[in-house]
């Protein structure tokens, strides 16, 4: 049996394939990218004197599906340097290498031949005990293995990605049953703690869990929008974020996805099943025309939607011509939107009587019933259909949680009055006075199974702050923020004012924070679990202050957000900031200010004060300054200028990490720091850290001083701005910015080389800080933000 995959082989290079290899390079896995060898030469390569034998010929395929990857967007790879971890061969060359790799995955086409072919050629040259995989979105994994040894189908099963790998947190695995028990034990755990996945066990059947409700719900919407006369855009209205589903909703979710690839997973389906479902799965006359044209959605630049100039452009299906967008306008869709949470808004709309509400509840009352009638056909508890809805198609709830929400009784009550067909699991929880799938008590989850509750099995490393408060209380707490025991001696700071943007509220808690933990704890995390970790500064706030001219209100804020930072930084227990999602401007100097930073790996990261005409006065420059020093090998001779030049580079242009490796790769992160693939187990990694430092006898570190560029270097900062603004490329506004941040980067008017502490650099920040905020093009910009959420180049 493998103990630890650390080299792997990925058979097909297509978009898939290429996907997975980056996924895999992402979190460190040196990766065999194969494919087939081209049987002609192109013109180019015939000029170039190359034959079919030269290697760069024969590698091709892959190494063009390698190549992509640098291009894509979203990005597949979470920094560019990992791509030296993917090696590009074929199918006829380097089959024999397979003996290397403890993991060889098959993405080639979705054919059972063809994969049973590349099979029967993986059996020959793997070596015994590693584990073998299909990609395979819904062909019989059983099948697949047909024909193969012993040992090649005790180590075989099925693990299907959603695309893209990168950021779709499903991972489906599908055992077939020749499959050693302590193989899908294994993949499963590594799965989600090194592959960082939410991974789900799927039964040997048609399109597995996900894609099989996904498309069935997806098949209907579209019937009910013939039938009841609705436009595209008018169904996209209320299918998306109103209801807990992704802003794409419909018909933008099959144009992303592509409709080639639908109709593939659709016909999968029709293809293997009878009746009723069958019909369902039909793909509707409009959509084989729009296939017959090429008209695939985005791939293809038009689908339901086409964007022309600024304007998107809705499909209708009966002409398959483009008219404007429109949106369902009723009053339930109105009251709908002024309600609180997923769970109001959808009860508002799902029983209105009136176009919104009967459109909803006919495309809502089908899925459901289709869940609960695969239940123990396609997985063995509602859970793991629940959780691979939520991370396959991106539903804030899966469908059982859904029938919670809007009521069971009271939904089939309604379905039985239409003369709907409930399945006799469902009936007879209802018989049994059960009314819900899920119940919680004392803090603990539990799940409807067989005619009774079986408590949730909860991974220790997936903490849940709500149920911990639940279980626990809080410390303290105020508007913005709240102090909660993690067990342990840890405590975490959680946010949780509007967006997270940092207030007067925040910064109280931090310091109320600092000084519990210094006495009764052994460190302190700082994160939560909103939808973002910081947005920044409370700018709302910081722009009517400075409209009223109070501005010694203003200087007193930044000197506590500041002071607060210097507190986090000289704690006497350790402090682990646990970044994820959006962590821009103060949640950014929040960061730079702990001890140590634990980030997901799906961390946007950046000092974009400029973008709202401002600079960073949270200690946000000195401290980016310190990481890019402390980066800096020891004993090595470094060019000052050089540094400043680079934290100079990416505060003047609000640049921000496109992964938590990329933040490392701009020194918001430095080499100790730690990243989590797994978002879900962030902070339990960052509630280890602490414990870490802790054990190791943490220490503050000593107050810093540090040589600044000075006077000379203002002006070396300078050169590249103002060229730019002579180019037209900056307005004046933009260079004034550059001008405070220079100088405050450069250390003021002091000689190159000169010794300065972070006091004297914080003075220098607040100052220019306060400058620019009472300029009137800096409001105009925080203004434009607040309304438009987007900067404005004034």
């Amino acid at each position: 049996m493998i103990q630890q995959i650390k080299k792997a082989a990925v058979l097909g290079s297509g978009v898939m394939g290429s996907g997975i290899a980056a996924h895999l390079a992402n979190i460190g896995i040196p990766t065999l990218l194969l494919d087939i060898v081209p049987r002609e030469l192109t013109d180019a390569e015939k000029a170039k004197g190359l034959t079919l034998e030269d290697k760069q010929v024969r590698n091709k395929i892959s190494e063009a599906g390698k190549q992509k990857l640098l291009k894509q967007k979203p990005a597949p790879l979470t920094s560019k340097k990992n791509i030296a971890l993917i090696e590009a061969g074929n199918f006829e060359d380097d089959m024999e290498r397979l003996k290397e790799v403890d993991w060889i995955i098959e993405v080639v086409v979705e054919n059972l031949d063809v994969k049973k072919e590349v099979f029967s050629k993986v059996d020959q040259y793997r070596r015994l005990g590693s584990i073998v995989s299909s990609n395979t979105s819904g062909i019989s994994v059983e099948a697949m293995a047909e024909g193969r040894s012993e040992d090649f189908r005790k180590h075989f099963l099925g693990t299907h990605f959603f695309n893209p790998p990168r950021y779709l947190k499903l991972l489906e695995v599908i055992p077939t049953s020749a499959t050693d028990a302590k193989v899908l034990t294994y993949m499963k755990e590594f799965g989600e703690d090194v592959l960082g996945k939410g991974v789900v066990e799927a039964k040997d059947t048609p399109n597995f869990i996900a894609n099989r409700i996904g498309t069935y719900g997806l098949l209907v919407t579209v019937q009910e929008m013939l039938k009841g006369g609705y436009s595209v855009g008018e169904v996209d209205s209320i299918t998306g974020p109103l209801i807990g589903r992704p802003s794409s909703a419909t018909f933008r979710t099959l144009d992303v996805v592509g409709l080639d690839t639908f109709a593939h997973v659709a016909k999968n389906v029709y293809d293997q099943v009878e009746g009723k479902e069958k019909d369902v799965f039909e793909i509707p006359d409009f959509i084989q025309k729009m296939l017959d044209k090429g008209w695939l959605g985005s791939k293809s630049g038009q689908g339901f939607f086409l964007k022309q100039g600024k304007e998107i452009l809705e499909l209708d299906p009966e002409t398959l011509e483009y008219g404007p967008r429109k949106k369902l306008k009723t009053q339930a869709v109105e009251l709908a939107k002024q309600q609180k949470g997923t769970v109001n808004k959808m009860k508002a709309l799902v029983y209105a009587d009136d176009c919104a509400g009967k459109l909803l509840w006919n495309v809502l009352s089908p899925a459901l019933l289709y869940s609960a009638e695969l239940f123990g056909e396609i997985a063995d508890d509602i859970v793991a259909i629940d959780e691979a809805m939520k991370w396959g198609f991106g539903w804030q709830m899966g469908p059982f949680e859904t029938w919670d929400a809007i009521g069971v009784e009271q939904s089939v009550e309604k379905m039985k009055s239409e003369g709907a067909e409930i399945p006799l699991w469902i009936q007879e929880m209802i018989d049994n006075g059960i009314h819900s799938f899920y119940k919680e008590e004392e803090g603990n989850l539990y799940f409807y199974s067989n005619g009774e509750y079986q408590q949730m099995k909860q991974n220790m490393k997936v903490i849940n702050l709500k149920q911990i408060k639940q279980q626990k209380g809080v410390i303290k707490k105020n508007t913005g923020a709240s102090l909660i025991d993690l067990g342990d001696d840890v405590a975490i700071l959680e946010f949780h004012s509007k967006s997270n943007a940092i207030g007067l509220d925040i910064i109280q808690m931090i310091n109320f924070s600092i000084d519990e933990v210094e006495k009764n704890y052994k460190g302190l995390v700082i994160s939560n679990q909103g939808k973002n970790f910081c947005v920044g500064a409370n700018i709302g706030m910081m722009l009517m202050e400075a409209q009223d001219d109070n501005f010694y209100e203003l200087d007193m804020v930044i000197r506590q957000f500041q002071n607060a930072m210097m507190k986090i930084k000289y704690s006497s227990k350790p402090v682990v900031a646990a970044p994820f999602g959006m962590t821009l401007g103060g949640g950014a100097e929040v960061c730079l200010s702990a001890a140590h930073i634990q980030a997901s790996s799906e961390t946007y990261m950046g000092l974009v004060e400029a973008g709202v005409g401002l600079i960073p006065g949270g200690a946000g420059n000195k401290s980016l300054y310190l990481k890019h020093l402390a980066g800096l090998p020891a004993g090595v001779t470094f060019d000052l200028q050089n540094v400043a030049n680079k934290v100079f580079e990416t505060i003047a242009m609000a640049k921000v990490s496109t992964s938590g490796a990329e933040a490392r790769d701009n020194n918001f992160l430095g080499a100790a720091d730690g990243i989590s693939i797994n978002g879900d187990h962030l902070i339990y990694d960052a509630k280890q850290a602490v414990l870490s430092l802790a054990d190791r006898g943490y220490r503050a570190p000593a107050r810093s001083q540090f040589p600044v560029v000075g006077e000379t270097g203002y002006a070396a900062l300078l050169l590249g701005a103002q060229a730019m603004h002579l180019s037209g490329y900056i307005s004046d506004h933009d260079l004034k910015i550059a001008k405070e941040l220079a100088y405050v980067i450069a250390g003021g008017k002091v000689p190159h080389g000169t010794v300065v502490d972070e006091q004297y650099m914080l003075d220098l920040e607040r100052e220019a800080f306060l400058r620019l905020i009472a300029e009137p093009k800096s409001q105009q910009r925080m203004q434009h933000m607040l309304l438009k959420g987007k900067p404005l180049r004034n």
